[in-house]
Protein backbone atom coordinates (compact mmCIF):
# COMPACT_ATOMS: atom_id res chain seq x y z
CA UNK A 1 0.00 0.00 0.00
CA UNK A 2 1.17 3.27 -1.08
CA UNK A 3 0.54 5.89 2.06
CA UNK A 4 1.76 9.42 2.85
CA UNK A 5 1.10 9.02 6.69
CA UNK A 6 4.29 7.66 8.12
CA UNK A 7 3.20 6.15 11.33
CA UNK A 8 6.60 5.87 12.91
CA UNK A 9 6.09 9.69 13.12
CA UNK A 10 2.94 9.45 14.72
CA UNK A 11 4.91 7.02 18.12
CA UNK A 12 7.59 8.17 20.71
CA UNK A 13 8.57 4.83 20.65
CA UNK A 14 8.87 1.64 18.24
CA UNK A 15 7.52 -2.13 18.71
CA UNK A 16 8.57 -3.75 21.17
CA UNK A 17 11.00 -1.15 22.48
CA UNK A 18 8.37 0.62 23.90
CA UNK A 19 7.79 -1.85 26.62
CA UNK A 20 8.29 -0.65 30.34
CA UNK A 21 11.98 -1.86 31.11
CA UNK A 22 12.21 -4.94 33.20
CA UNK A 23 13.27 -3.99 36.20
CA UNK A 24 10.62 -0.78 36.55
CA UNK A 25 7.88 -3.68 35.86
CA UNK A 26 9.13 -5.84 38.38
CA UNK A 27 8.97 -3.09 40.92
CA UNK A 28 5.40 -2.21 40.07
CA UNK A 29 3.86 -5.79 40.19
CA UNK A 30 5.64 -5.90 43.78
CA UNK A 31 3.49 -6.24 46.44
CA UNK A 32 -0.25 -6.76 44.44
CA UNK A 33 -2.71 -9.47 45.37
CA UNK A 34 -1.82 -12.27 43.96
CA UNK A 35 -4.44 -15.34 44.41
CA UNK A 36 -3.64 -19.39 43.32
CA UNK A 37 -5.88 -21.79 41.54
CA UNK A 38 -4.57 -25.10 41.18
CA UNK A 39 -5.62 -25.18 37.96
CA UNK A 40 -3.54 -22.13 36.92
CA UNK A 41 0.45 -24.07 36.10
CA UNK A 42 2.10 -20.94 34.46
CA UNK A 43 0.99 -17.46 35.85
CA UNK A 44 2.72 -13.94 35.96
CA UNK A 45 5.03 -14.88 38.90
CA UNK A 46 8.45 -16.43 37.04
CA UNK A 47 7.72 -13.46 34.18
CA UNK A 48 7.11 -15.93 31.51
CA UNK A 49 6.12 -15.47 27.95
CA UNK A 50 2.11 -16.14 28.63
CA UNK A 51 -0.49 -17.53 31.06
CA UNK A 52 -1.76 -21.44 30.87
CA UNK A 53 -4.61 -22.52 32.88
CA UNK A 54 -5.55 -26.66 32.81
CA UNK A 55 -8.79 -27.60 31.25
CA UNK A 56 -8.38 -31.15 31.59
CA UNK A 57 -6.30 -33.86 31.63
CA UNK A 58 -5.41 -33.48 28.07
CA UNK A 59 -5.76 -29.94 27.45
CA UNK A 60 -4.56 -26.50 29.27
CA UNK A 61 -5.56 -23.03 27.96
CA UNK A 62 -2.49 -20.39 27.04
CA UNK A 63 -3.30 -17.27 27.48
CA UNK A 64 -1.18 -13.95 25.73
CA UNK A 65 -1.50 -10.43 24.99
CA UNK A 66 0.72 -8.26 23.17
CA UNK A 67 0.77 -4.67 21.44
CA UNK A 68 2.82 -1.59 20.94
CA UNK A 69 2.92 1.48 18.96
CA UNK A 70 4.32 1.44 14.84
CA UNK A 71 7.78 0.03 14.05
CA UNK A 72 7.53 0.53 10.16
CA UNK A 73 5.48 3.13 8.13
CA UNK A 74 3.51 0.74 6.19
CA UNK A 75 0.52 -0.24 7.68
CA UNK A 76 -0.39 -3.63 6.82
CA UNK A 77 3.20 -4.33 7.38
CA UNK A 78 2.89 -3.44 10.69
CA UNK A 79 -0.57 -5.11 11.82
CA UNK A 80 1.60 -7.96 10.26
CA UNK A 81 4.52 -7.64 12.51
CA UNK A 82 2.14 -6.55 15.72
CA UNK A 83 0.40 -10.36 14.84
CA UNK A 84 3.41 -12.61 14.20
CA UNK A 85 4.63 -10.77 17.54
CA UNK A 86 1.43 -11.72 19.83
CA UNK A 87 1.41 -15.03 18.26
CA UNK A 88 4.76 -15.84 19.43
CA UNK A 89 4.31 -16.21 23.17
CA UNK A 90 2.17 -18.86 22.27
CA UNK A 91 4.84 -20.87 20.39
CA UNK A 92 7.10 -19.79 23.17
CA UNK A 93 5.01 -21.89 25.45
CA UNK A 94 5.33 -25.07 23.00
CA UNK A 95 1.13 -24.33 21.90
CA UNK A 96 -0.68 -23.89 19.30
CA UNK A 97 -2.99 -20.46 18.73
CA UNK A 98 -6.43 -20.98 17.71
CA UNK A 99 -8.04 -17.45 19.01
CA UNK A 100 -7.28 -14.08 18.63
CA UNK A 101 -8.54 -10.81 19.87
CA UNK A 102 -7.67 -7.10 18.50
CA UNK A 103 -5.93 -4.45 20.49
CA UNK A 104 -5.96 -1.20 18.95
CA UNK A 105 -5.79 2.43 19.02
CA UNK A 106 -6.68 4.53 15.98
CA UNK A 107 -4.66 8.21 16.48
CA UNK A 108 -7.08 10.67 14.32
CA UNK A 109 -4.58 11.39 12.14
CA UNK A 110 -4.80 7.94 10.92
CA UNK A 111 -7.29 7.30 7.71
CA UNK A 112 -10.01 4.76 7.44
CA UNK A 113 -7.82 2.88 5.02
CA UNK A 114 -4.58 3.35 7.00
CA UNK A 115 -6.52 1.47 9.66
CA UNK A 116 -8.29 -0.85 7.52
CA UNK A 117 -4.81 -1.69 6.40
CA UNK A 118 -3.31 -1.97 9.67
CA UNK A 119 -6.05 -4.62 10.44
CA UNK A 120 -5.48 -6.44 7.10
CA UNK A 121 -1.99 -7.29 7.85
CA UNK A 122 -3.09 -8.74 11.30
CA UNK A 123 -5.83 -10.81 9.90
CA UNK A 124 -3.89 -12.49 7.46
CA UNK A 125 -1.14 -13.29 10.11
CA UNK A 126 -3.43 -14.41 12.22
CA UNK A 127 -4.73 -16.89 9.19
CA UNK A 128 -1.08 -18.03 8.17
CA UNK A 129 -1.11 -19.04 12.07
CA UNK A 130 -4.31 -21.42 11.72
CA UNK A 131 -6.22 -19.27 14.30
CA UNK A 132 -9.23 -16.95 13.50
CA UNK A 133 -9.49 -13.20 14.84
CA UNK A 134 -13.12 -13.56 16.26
CA UNK A 135 -13.61 -9.57 17.45
CA UNK A 136 -11.23 -7.40 19.74
CA UNK A 137 -11.59 -3.74 21.07
CA UNK A 138 -10.45 0.04 19.60
CA UNK A 139 -9.94 3.40 21.62
CA UNK A 140 -9.01 6.64 20.02
CA UNK A 141 -5.44 7.16 21.17
CA UNK A 142 -2.86 10.19 19.99
CA UNK A 143 -0.21 7.38 19.52
CA UNK A 144 -1.57 4.02 17.37
CA UNK A 145 -0.82 0.82 18.73
CA UNK A 146 -1.81 -2.25 17.40
CA UNK A 147 -1.59 -5.83 18.69
CA UNK A 148 -3.68 -9.17 19.74
CA UNK A 149 -5.11 -11.31 22.84
CA UNK A 150 -4.39 -14.58 21.51
CA UNK A 151 -5.44 -17.87 23.20
CA UNK A 152 -3.70 -21.06 22.29
CA UNK A 153 -4.07 -24.79 23.54
CA UNK A 154 -1.63 -27.20 24.74
CA UNK A 155 -1.05 -30.62 26.41
CA UNK A 156 -0.19 -30.17 29.61
CA UNK A 157 2.92 -31.90 30.23
CA UNK A 158 4.12 -30.64 27.32
CA UNK A 159 4.48 -26.96 28.49
CA UNK A 160 7.70 -25.09 27.96
CA UNK A 161 8.32 -22.50 30.65
CA UNK A 162 11.00 -20.04 30.38
CA UNK A 163 12.33 -21.05 33.99
CA UNK A 164 13.08 -24.73 33.44
CA UNK A 165 16.28 -24.78 31.34
CA UNK A 166 18.83 -27.49 33.06
CA UNK A 167 22.49 -28.00 33.91
CA UNK A 168 24.25 -29.13 30.35
CA UNK A 169 21.27 -27.82 27.68
CA UNK A 170 22.20 -26.12 24.71
CA UNK A 171 21.07 -22.68 24.08
CA UNK A 172 19.62 -22.39 20.33
CA UNK A 173 18.36 -19.02 18.91
CA UNK A 174 16.34 -19.10 15.61
CA UNK A 175 16.29 -15.80 14.47
CA UNK A 176 19.55 -12.69 14.45
CA UNK A 177 19.36 -10.20 16.43
CA UNK A 178 19.46 -6.03 15.74
CA UNK A 179 15.93 -5.04 14.97
CA UNK A 180 16.01 -2.34 17.12
CA UNK A 181 19.60 -0.70 15.72
CA UNK A 182 18.29 -1.36 12.40
CA UNK A 183 15.48 0.73 12.54
CA UNK A 184 16.70 3.28 14.76
CA UNK A 185 19.47 3.63 12.18
CA UNK A 186 16.62 4.02 9.33
CA UNK A 187 14.78 6.42 11.02
CA UNK A 188 18.14 8.92 11.16
CA UNK A 189 18.42 7.54 7.22
CA UNK A 190 21.64 6.04 7.91
CA UNK A 191 20.52 2.20 7.64
CA UNK A 192 20.84 0.23 3.96
CA UNK A 193 18.03 -0.14 2.84
CA UNK A 194 18.38 -3.81 1.80
CA UNK A 195 19.36 -4.50 5.76
CA UNK A 196 15.89 -2.36 6.00
CA UNK A 197 14.33 -4.48 4.25
CA UNK A 198 15.62 -8.03 5.88
CA UNK A 199 14.87 -6.14 9.20
CA UNK A 200 11.39 -6.13 8.41
CA UNK A 201 10.79 -9.42 6.52
CA UNK A 202 12.44 -11.10 9.78
CA UNK A 203 9.93 -9.08 11.82
CA UNK A 204 7.08 -10.38 10.05
CA UNK A 205 8.13 -13.89 10.06
CA UNK A 206 6.21 -16.28 12.17
CA UNK A 207 8.11 -18.34 15.08
CA UNK A 208 5.18 -21.51 14.21
CA UNK A 209 7.67 -23.37 12.08
CA UNK A 210 10.60 -23.20 14.75
CA UNK A 211 7.62 -24.22 17.65
CA UNK A 212 6.56 -27.15 15.34
CA UNK A 213 10.29 -28.40 15.28
CA UNK A 214 11.74 -28.20 18.68
CA UNK A 215 8.59 -30.08 20.45
CA UNK A 216 9.94 -33.17 18.85
CA UNK A 217 12.91 -33.41 20.71
CA UNK A 218 14.08 -32.76 24.24
CA UNK A 219 13.22 -29.30 24.59
CA UNK A 220 11.82 -28.42 28.41
CA UNK A 221 12.74 -24.40 28.26
CA UNK A 222 12.50 -21.82 25.79
CA UNK A 223 11.14 -18.07 25.49
CA UNK A 224 10.74 -15.66 22.65
CA UNK A 225 13.68 -12.90 22.44
CA UNK A 226 11.77 -9.40 22.27
CA UNK A 227 11.68 -6.06 24.07
CA UNK A 228 14.07 -7.38 27.27
CA UNK A 229 16.80 -8.33 24.53
CA UNK A 230 18.56 -11.50 24.15
CA UNK A 231 20.48 -10.78 27.83
CA UNK A 232 17.31 -9.50 29.19
CA UNK A 233 15.16 -12.75 28.33
CA UNK A 234 18.41 -14.88 29.00
CA UNK A 235 18.41 -13.43 32.68
CA UNK A 236 14.82 -14.30 33.15
CA UNK A 237 15.88 -17.77 32.18
CA UNK A 238 17.89 -17.78 34.99
CA UNK A 239 16.26 -15.90 37.55
CA UNK A 240 15.38 -18.09 40.65
CA UNK A 241 17.06 -21.38 39.66
CA UNK A 242 20.94 -23.23 40.56
CA UNK A 243 21.74 -22.18 36.89
CA UNK A 244 23.78 -19.96 34.91
CA UNK A 245 24.14 -19.20 30.88
CA UNK A 246 27.15 -18.96 28.99
CA UNK A 247 26.71 -16.94 25.43
CA UNK A 248 29.31 -17.39 23.04
CA UNK A 249 29.22 -14.09 21.29
CA UNK A 250 30.77 -14.71 17.77
CA UNK A 251 28.05 -17.35 17.25
CA UNK A 252 24.97 -15.35 17.76
CA UNK A 253 23.37 -14.41 14.59
CA UNK A 254 22.90 -10.66 14.05
CA UNK A 255 22.04 -8.62 11.23
CA UNK A 256 24.58 -7.98 8.96
CA UNK A 257 25.97 -4.45 9.36
CA UNK A 258 24.57 -3.96 12.81
CA UNK A 259 27.89 -4.25 14.79
CA UNK A 260 29.10 -0.96 12.44
CA UNK A 261 25.61 0.96 13.56
CA UNK A 262 25.73 -0.04 16.89
CA UNK A 263 29.50 1.29 16.75
CA UNK A 264 27.94 4.46 15.76
CA UNK A 265 25.50 5.01 18.66
CA UNK A 266 22.99 4.11 16.82
CA UNK A 267 20.90 2.06 19.54
CA UNK A 268 17.33 2.77 20.70
CA UNK A 269 16.20 3.57 24.15
CA UNK A 270 15.11 0.34 25.45
CA UNK A 271 18.58 -0.79 24.99
CA UNK A 272 19.89 1.42 27.98
CA UNK A 273 16.87 0.29 29.53
CA UNK A 274 17.99 -3.51 29.16
CA UNK A 275 21.10 -2.77 30.25
CA UNK A 276 20.66 -1.19 33.71
CA UNK A 277 18.21 -4.46 34.28
CA UNK A 278 20.53 -6.97 33.00
CA UNK A 279 24.14 -5.98 33.73
CA UNK A 280 24.42 -6.49 37.28
CA UNK A 281 23.93 -10.35 37.42
CA UNK A 282 26.07 -10.15 33.64
CA UNK A 283 29.48 -10.81 33.38
CA UNK A 284 31.60 -10.30 29.91
CA UNK A 285 34.85 -11.63 29.54
CA UNK A 286 37.46 -8.93 27.57
CA UNK A 287 37.49 -9.37 23.70
CA UNK A 288 34.06 -8.64 23.43
CA UNK A 289 33.31 -5.26 21.83
CA UNK A 290 30.82 -2.50 23.63
CA UNK A 291 29.30 -2.80 19.91
CA UNK A 292 28.44 -6.34 20.33
CA UNK A 293 27.01 -6.37 23.69
CA UNK A 294 25.00 -3.26 23.06
CA UNK A 295 23.08 -5.75 19.95
CA UNK A 296 22.95 -8.61 22.78
CA UNK A 297 20.76 -6.05 24.94
CA UNK A 298 19.36 -4.83 21.49
CA UNK A 299 15.13 -4.84 22.22
CA UNK A 300 13.68 -7.09 19.17
CA UNK A 301 10.55 -6.83 18.18
CA UNK A 302 8.78 -10.34 16.86
CA UNK A 303 12.29 -11.69 17.50
CA UNK A 304 13.12 -15.61 16.88
CA UNK A 305 12.84 -17.87 19.96
CA UNK A 306 15.52 -18.59 22.73
CA UNK A 307 15.41 -22.72 22.57
CA UNK A 308 17.07 -24.39 25.81
CA UNK A 309 17.43 -28.36 24.68
CA UNK A 310 19.25 -31.19 26.04
CA UNK A 311 23.00 -31.39 24.45
CA UNK A 312 22.03 -35.13 22.84
CA UNK A 313 19.20 -33.35 21.01
CA UNK A 314 21.11 -29.73 19.80
CA UNK A 315 22.93 -30.57 17.03
CA UNK A 316 19.83 -33.04 15.51
CA UNK A 317 17.74 -29.83 15.88
CA UNK A 318 20.00 -27.18 14.95
CA UNK A 319 20.06 -29.00 11.50
CA UNK A 320 16.18 -29.11 10.97
CA UNK A 321 15.82 -25.92 12.08
CA UNK A 322 18.67 -24.71 9.77
CA UNK A 323 16.83 -26.76 6.86
CA UNK A 324 14.03 -24.67 7.10
CA UNK A 325 15.45 -21.05 9.50
CA UNK A 326 19.17 -21.13 8.26
CA UNK A 327 19.75 -18.28 10.31
CA UNK A 328 19.22 -20.48 13.73
CA UNK A 329 22.76 -21.08 15.71
CA UNK A 330 23.78 -22.49 18.85
CA UNK A 331 24.78 -19.75 21.00
CA UNK A 332 25.56 -20.91 24.29
CA UNK A 333 25.06 -23.94 27.18
CA UNK A 334 24.02 -23.89 30.88
CA UNK A 335 26.09 -24.22 33.35
CA UNK A 336 25.97 -24.47 37.36
CA UNK A 337 25.44 -20.87 38.82
CA UNK A 338 28.60 -18.90 39.80
CA UNK A 339 28.81 -16.22 42.26
CA UNK A 340 26.14 -13.28 41.62
CA UNK A 341 26.20 -13.93 38.19
CA UNK A 342 23.74 -15.99 36.07
CA UNK A 343 25.36 -14.77 32.77
CA UNK A 344 28.68 -14.83 31.07
CA UNK A 345 29.38 -13.09 27.88
CA UNK A 346 32.56 -14.90 26.00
Amino acid sequence: MSCDLKLTKLAECAGCGAKVGAGVLSRLLTGLPSHTDDRLLVGYDTSDDASVYQISDELALVQTIDFFPPIVDDPYTFGQIAAANALSDVYAMGGIPRLALNVLCVSPQMTDEAVREMLRGGYDKVYEAGAIITGGHSIQDREPKYGLSVTGFVHPSRILRNDLARVGDVLILTKPLGVGVVTTAHKAGLADEALYRQAVMQMTELNKTARDIMVSFDVKSCTDVTGFGLLGHTLEMMRGGSAAAVLESRSVPMLAGTVELASMGLLPEGMYRNRRFAEGETRVENGVSRAVIDILYDPQTSGGLLIAVNWKDAIPLLEQLQDHLPCAEIIGHIIPKFGDSSILVV
